[in-house]
């Protein structure tokens, strides 16, 4: 089941950021107190009670003209409405309900999405309780009371988050299909491919970056299976929007790569691999999906007998962090391998969904372990005792050791390679969680 994405709205310096790092546990957007000082698109791993979600920080720039801001938090609202099971909007309490508040709550309030009202720099409540009340006028349901530079509410705040996320151990109703998340650049042919696969000009296609506005959903049945493609939105192009364009195109790539099993990355074959694709490949990483490499635009290149394997070996470099990445080269304008990629999405998905029976992996285990002797520090060697699978999508196992310490990165390696030589799990990263015997 994908970890609920939630995201945080509001207007500019009433603490986004300083709430998303606390909830991030750590320093991750620069604060300062000036309006529009987020200036990166920011995504973290939060958990509460056990319960694991990501967290986006809308952040934004606090333009001249107070309409454009206006205008800007509307973005920032419809791009949570699109991408967020559950959305925090924060208001300033010293600051007072304002008119922007108003039209941004009206649009969250029709979006039916569980929105949590968080009313931040409370930080005494004698000053400031009366003060609170006043947010009630927005209609979006009780105020929750905070200081995120005090670290006060915060208990509050997350047990209202949490009780809108979905029972633990629901099942999703499509859990038979395979959801594929089509995710790259803007312009590098993501909704032509996604024509192509439904025989249909559904998606609307355009050469201007970013026509696609809102995430798609599109259910494909291929070979009687039902495949569901999620494809990532652009945003409507703007003057002196870059940096909101590669925002806003950030925040729906995580919050589609998190509903996903398997994660297509589109490289453009005429621009090559670039250092953007690898961001965006690194996220899917992250989130630990299933990754295909594809390289569409492929019938627009000029090719000899080693063009597809110079390609390649490019792209292994540039994302040599998921060597376990299948690589396909298509073209949505021919049709060129495009059927294949369901072929390829299923493989994907069936290794990330595999288990491995424990006495075989303890086999594998100690079979690695006669072949390289595990590392030893200062006279005190690396014991491997015992392995285990735990969890699926990603493969996860943990290895109980004499002393974790010593379990280097490169050993750690050492055994994904064994494993993966055994198994093959190609297209799916794996996950290794190491313990001392003992320890829970």
């Amino acid at each position: 089941m994908s970890k609920p994405v939630v995201a945080i709205v509001g207007r500019p310096n009433v603490g986004k950021s300083s709430l998303f790092n606390i909830l991030a546990g750590s320093r991750i957007s620069i604060v300062k107190d000036t309006p529009g000082i987020t200036r990166d698109r920011i995504y973290a791993e939060g958990s509460w009670l056990d319960r694991d979600f990501t967290i986006i920080d809308t952040g934004g720039i606090e333009p001249d003209s107070s309409d454009i801001i206006l205008s800007q938090m509307r973005e920032q609202a419809q791009i949570a409405i699109d991408t967020a099971d559950v959305i925090i909007f924060i208001v300033d309490v010293k600051q007072g309900l304002v008119d922007s508040d108003s039209k941004v709550a009206d649009m969250l309030r029709r979006s039916r999405k569980p929105v949590i009202l968080c009313v931040n720099k409370v930080d005494d409540i004698k000053k400031f309780g009366n003060d609170v009340y006043e947010f009630y006028n927005l209609g979006i349901g009780e105020p929750v009371s905070i200081s995120a530079a005090n670290r006060l509410g915060l208990g509050e705040l997350l047990d209202a988050v949490v009780s809108h996320f979905p029972p633990e151990g629901a099942k999703e109703d499509d859990n038979e299909r395979v959801k594929v998340a089509i995710v790259g650049k803007p312009n590098v042919g993501k909704s032509s491919m996604i024509n192509k696969l439904i025989g249909d000009e559904r998606v609307i296609v355009s050469d201007i970056a970013g026509t696609t506005r809102d995430a798609v959903d599109t259910v494909i049945k291929h070979n009687k299976k039902e495949f569901v493609f999620i494809d990532t939105a652009g945003l409507r192009r703007k003057k002196n929007v870059k940096e909101e364009l590669e925002r806003y195109m950030v925040v729906r790539t995580v919050a589609a790569i998190e509903r996903s099993d398997v994660t297509v990355v589109v490289i453009d074959a005429e621009e090559g691999v670039t250092e953007q694709d690898a961001k965006i490949a690194g996220i899917a990483h992250d989130a630990g999906k299933g990754i295909i490499v594809a390289v569409n635009k492929w019938d627009a290149v000029e090719k000899d007998s080693k063009t597809t394997a110079k390609f390649e070996k490019k792209i292994r470099s540039v994302l040599s962090f998921i060597p376990y990445a299948e690589i396909i080269f298509i073209s949505a304008l021919t049709g060129q391998r495009m059927n294949k990629l369901f072929d390829l999405a299923e493989a994907v998905f069936a290794n990330a969904s595999m288990r491995i029976a424990t006495g075989v992996l303890n086999e594998i285990m100690t079979e690695a372990v006669a072949l390289q002797q595990p590392p030893s520090d200062r006279g005190r060697r690396l014991k491997l005792f015992y392995m285990t699978q735990v969890a699926v999508k990603p493969p996860t196992f943990v290895i109980f050791v004499n002393d974790k310490e010593l379990m280097h990165f490169s050993y750690t390696r050492y055994m994904e390679n064994r494993i993966r030589e055994a198994f093959g799990f190609r297209g799916t990263p794996l996950k290794f969680i190491i313990r001392e015997r003992g320890e829970k």
